[in-house]
């Protein structure tokens, strides 16, 4: 797939959300995944830089067990849009199951941010190999807790 050659994305999925989101993105029905987030400034900063192209996502399991600092899967943003009083304008059409079952994870997001072809990795990527998009040095050994703009591996 084309892509942005120098933007990707680093952020942080619930590790249960990410088989079902894989299952969505190869929906043709579906063909994507939508994840909840409040950091809307990330996003909109993440579109005025991508030029309409699709961006390089990695994504790093969250919420099972201890943090572990790697990426251990991939995807291609395509864009977000707004919530509406929380929940994705579409309903859950291309919300993980367990993301809808969660009344914890429902209801609450600013934008829901939009990812195709989401796969695991073969090989784990350390997020201390990466760095943000624009900064000096690579993250080690600091790991994000929300999504972030990083230069492309």
């Amino acid at each position: 797939m084309d892509s942005h050659p120098t933007v990707a994305l680093l952020a942080p999925v619930p590790e249960v959300f990410l088989p079902e989101g894989k299952h969505l993105c190869e929906n043709p029905r579906r063909g994507k995944v939508a994840f909840g987030s409040r950091a809307w400034e990330v996003f909109r900063r993440l579109d005025a830089l991508r030029g309409g192209l699709p961006v390089y996502t990695l994504i790093y399991a969250s919420h099972a067990g201890a943090p572990r600092p790697v990426a251990s899967w991939r995807g291609y943003y395509i864009g977000h849009v707004e919530g509406v009083n929380g929940a994705h304008p579409d309903g859950p059409k291309y919300r993980p199951r367990t993301a809808v079952e969660d009344r914890e994870d429902e209801g609450w997001w600013a934008v829901f941010w939009e990812v195709t072809g989401l796969e695991p990795l073969s090989v784990p990527i350390s997020i201390g190999e990466l760095r943000g998009f624009g900064a000096k040095r690579n993250y080690a050994p600091f790991i994000p807790e929300g999504p972030v703009i990083i230069e492309r591996p």
